[in-house]
């Protein structure tokens, strides 16, 4: 497919963006602690710049010192950080892309641990029951702030940015006044919708007379709160075209949601790109500048779509900038087999932003790495022992160094236990990663063996001089009594075994949950057990909304906090924590998802074959694949 529309040039302003790809301000904690970008920020903005992105979006960037949300967010309240901004936006720049810096106070969902003061807000309402109570910040303080608004964008001007983008969105300090939900002020900067406006319109004022009409001016706005009370698309409209014909905006970027509902922020794998886009179009019609829309893009081919029907003009690829800088060029180039779709886990992203802690990702563990990445000093043969997502990332890496890589799979097919969790609903992307880690293997020259078993005979037949053991893990069976009954959830999966009608699924994680959600829609009547108290304990608050949703649709029957002590032909027997025993009969089949346990027996019988011998992934613990993947990324780096 052609992305004729996509590579078209457009203007935000007095600015020309080269096409139609915007990379998305997503919290990295890559800056210095001092407010500075650090040579990490400059690479990792290089490379989604070089990758092909028209317009890159730094990351919420703070404007006013008492509201740094995080110990690592770039700041604007100072002079001192400028050079290293200009720095940031000259790599940008050299490589073909614009440059916008996203101004932010982040109010109710700052962190005042790291500032030392009180968080503020439209008026005294927490953003959640984990959040502080925020002060009602004073109308002396919000001119304060408006000045400061002014001089952090002159300051982004200084350092060489085409644009600013005002962040009005997702409940933060300028949210919090536009949404009748948050603001029950007073003064004259609540009430009507010109009073909730005239924090926006003041500090866009402040901007175009402090910084020109050469600097672009961004504003990102909520398409819809998602929140009974707060903004609707049609309110989004209003306010949109508020901000075109009152305050002079040159661009509108359309997000959505306050954190109460995040799973439409960061969208997990089962809302597929463009589910906004009916909120889009809503806000597109009520304006004539361009807009910018978000939400779950990953492919470019719904993008296209977008901008060549008229319904946005230009698209924001967040975590899919991320899992894969090269989006863009890859696009251009026909070259979309090889594209790394991020798959929605929110692994790598999200709990490290919040934590403060630099982001990774499952799919490209590199992302906040790129400077160490080299060519090897010293070519070399190197066997990968495994072809799920941990071998297949370490044999394209140390490919793409330059050694010779064969990689050996016991099985015909490649992708271990990765490529069966692609099975349950709404996670089919998890298969796209992993024929894009193959197709990038390919790409590099990786000669891949399935049907293979590693042996030590293979092993000093081909005589390698490095070997990564990625043998990964197998189901768990614990040595309970009858457990031999049960089927596996993998064959299950896989659908070597066809489960009877009534089934109980034994394990209430993320995997049995999600065979049940499998089940579930296929028309099967299901039940699951497991030892912890809650159902789905170790899935990502995102993706568990959705599922548990489902399970409640499908009426699946939990019993928690169990311990099964046997099983037998039509069901288990299991004892509660108080000692309280109990047993599920009558089910066509039980279906064993406990977990797994690494599958390791090569090293110990390779170590004096190989002198370089590294155990990764499953193979050292079961667990979950972003340690897999960033396994074989130090692996991979230091052969």
């Amino acid at each position: 497919m052609k992305f004729e529309a996509m590579f078209q040039p457009i203007k935000i302003g007095n600015v020309t963006i080269p096409n139609r790809f915007v990379m998305c301000p997503m919290g990295n904690n890559f800056a210095n602690t001092d407010g500075k970008m650090s040579e990490r920020s400059i690479a990792y903005y290089e490379a989604r710049a070089k990758g092909g992105f028209g317009l890159i979006t730094f990351e919420a960037t703070v404007v006013y010192e008492q509201a740094k949300g995080g110990p690592r967010k770039p700041c604007l309240f100072s002079d001192d950080t400028v050079g290293s901004f200009k720095a940031a936006i000259a790599a940008c720049h050299q490589a073909g892309a614009k440059v916008s810096i996203q101004l932010q106070h982040a109010g109710p969902e700052g962190n005042s641990k790291v500032t030392g003061y009180p968080l503020k807000s439209a008026s005294a309402i927490p953003a959640s029951v984990k959040t502080e109570i925020p002060e009602e910040i004073s109308t002396e303080e919000l001119y304060r702030l408006i000045e400061a608004y002014g001089d952090a964008a002159l300051r982004a001007k200084k350092a060489g940015a085409d644009a600013v983008e005002v962040h009005c969105a997702h409940g933060y300090l300028v949210s919090s006044f536009i949404s009748e939900r948050t603001n029950k002020r007073q003064d004259e900067f609540g009430g009507c919708f010109e009073n909730r406006m005239r924090l926006a319109r003041l500090i866009i004022e402040n901007i175009r007379k402090k910084a020109g009409k050469t600097l672009a001016v961004i504003c990102r706005i909520n398409a819809s709160d998602d929140v009974l009370g707060g903004q609707t698309p049609q309110d989004a409209a209003a306010v949109a075209s508020y901000l075109e014909k009152e305050c002079g905006v040159d661009a509108l970027h359309v997000s959505r949601a306050v954190h109460l509902h995040d799973e439409y922020m960061w969208a997990p794998s089962a809302l597929h790109e463009g589910f906004s886009a009916n909120c889009v179009t809503e806000i597109k019609q009520a304006v004539h500048i361009p807009v910018i829309t978000v939400g779950r893009y990953t492919e470019p081919q719904y993008a296209e779509l977008m901008v060549e029907e008229g319904r946005a003009d230009l698209v924001a690829f967040g975590r899919q900038s991320i899992a894969d800088p090269n989006l863009p060029q890859k696009a251009k180039d026909g070259k979309l087999d090889l594209l790394l779709p991020c798959i929605g886990c929110l692994q790598g992203c999200v709990p490290h932003m919040f934590k403060g802690e630099a982001i990774t990702c499952l799919v490209n563990p590199l992302v906040g790495r790129e400077m160490e990445l080299f060519p090897a000093e010293q070519k070399k043969d190197v066997a990968v022992i495994g072809g799920g997502p941990g071998g297949l990332y370490a044999a394209y890496i140390c490919a793409l160094r330059g050694h010779n890589v064969t990689l050996y799979e016991e099985k015909e097919k490649l992708g271990g236990n990765m490529r069966l969790a692609a099975y349950p609903p709404g996670k089919g992307c998890i298969n796209g990663m992993i024929c894009g880690y193959i197709n990038n293997c390919k790409a590099q020259g990786v000669k891949i063996e399935t049907n293979t078993p590693a042996t030590p005979e293979l092993i000093r037949e081909k005589n390698p001089d490095a070997v990564i053991v990625a043998t990964g893990s197998n189901p768990l069976v614990l040595p309970i009594p009858g457990i031999e009954k049960a089927v596996h959830a993998a064959d299950v999966l896989e659908g070597k075994v066809k489960p009877g009608k009534r089934v109980l699924v034994v394990g209430g994680g993320m995997v049995g949950c999600e065979v049940a959600d499998f089940l579930g829609e296929l028309g099967h009547q299901v039940s699951i057990i497991e030892l912890r108290s809650e159902l789905g304990a170790d899935v990502i608050p995102e993706h568990k909304k959705f599922l548990m949703k489902k399970l409640k649709e499908y009426q699946v029957e939990g019993i928690t906090g169990a311990k099964v002590t046997g099983f037998y032909e039509d069901g288990v027997s299991y004892v509660l924590e108080d000692g309280t025993e109990g047993r599920v009969e009558n089910m066509d089949s039980v279906v064993l998802a406990m977990g797994y346990r690494n599958h390791e027996v090569l090293s110990e019988a390779i170590k004096d074959i190989v002198k370089e011998v590294v155990v990764i992934g499953d193979a050292v613990r079961a667990r979950r694949a972003l340690d897999a993947t960033d396994e074989a990324l130090k692996a991979a780096m230091l052969i």
